[in-house]
């Protein structure tokens, strides 16, 4: 079954009808970009890339004016940035951590699949837990394996906190685009 919208000529051409899509589609941007910092606290929420929609619906809402290009080369680079954070944290932090490569992948993959059972909690338990067990088995002493398997959490939790202060400077630096 198809649904038809019939719209009257001149409809969208009216200005209280645009005003109303606009309006809209700036709220919804700045959802997105709300959401973005929100996202980055949480695990494998891809808040870089809701930022960046954010960015990219108002851009679009504003007939691709506003932001200015350079502003917009450099918010969606902060958006990339976020996401390969997000991305790559767990596994940086383990191997600055001095975990093996083993380790590193088997860290992400556990607490990846511990995310979907027990949420946040799951991937820093998960991370935590198979760094240390593996370091231990692998045959560093135990307060080595726990200084690394301490170190690589502490990473991850870091990592949130640098994705939200770069959702955060997206959503400050559209704020000004949107209201200057």
């Amino acid at each position: 079954m198809s649904v038809a919208l019939a719209v009257a000529p001149g409809v969208l051409g009216d200005p209280a009808v645009l005003g109303v899509l606009t309006d809209t589609a700036i709220l919804a941007a700045l959802a997105l970009l709300v959401g973005g910092v929100l996202g980055s606290l949480v695990p494998l929420v891809p808040g870089g890339l809701l930022s960046l929609g954010g960015v990219y619906l108002y851009w679009w809402q504003s007939g691709y004016a506003d932001p200015g290009f350079v502003v917009l080369a450099v918010l969606t680079l902060v958006g990339l940035s976020a996401m390969a954070i997000d991305l790559l944290a767990g596994a940086i932090s383990a191997s600055l951590s001095g975990a093996s490569r083993r380790t590193t992948w088997a860290a992400g993959i556990v607490g990846g699949l511990l995310f979907l059972v027990a949420g946040p909690i799951g991937v820093l338990a998960g991370v935590a837990g198979t760094v240390f067990a593996l370091e231990v088995a692998g045959g560093t002493e135990t307060d080595r394996s726990l200084k690394i398997a301490l170190s690589t959490t502490v990473g991850v939790l870091a990592s949130a906190v640098v994705q939200a202060l770069l959702a955060l400077s997206i959503l400050v630096a559209m704020l000004l685009v949107i209201w200057l």
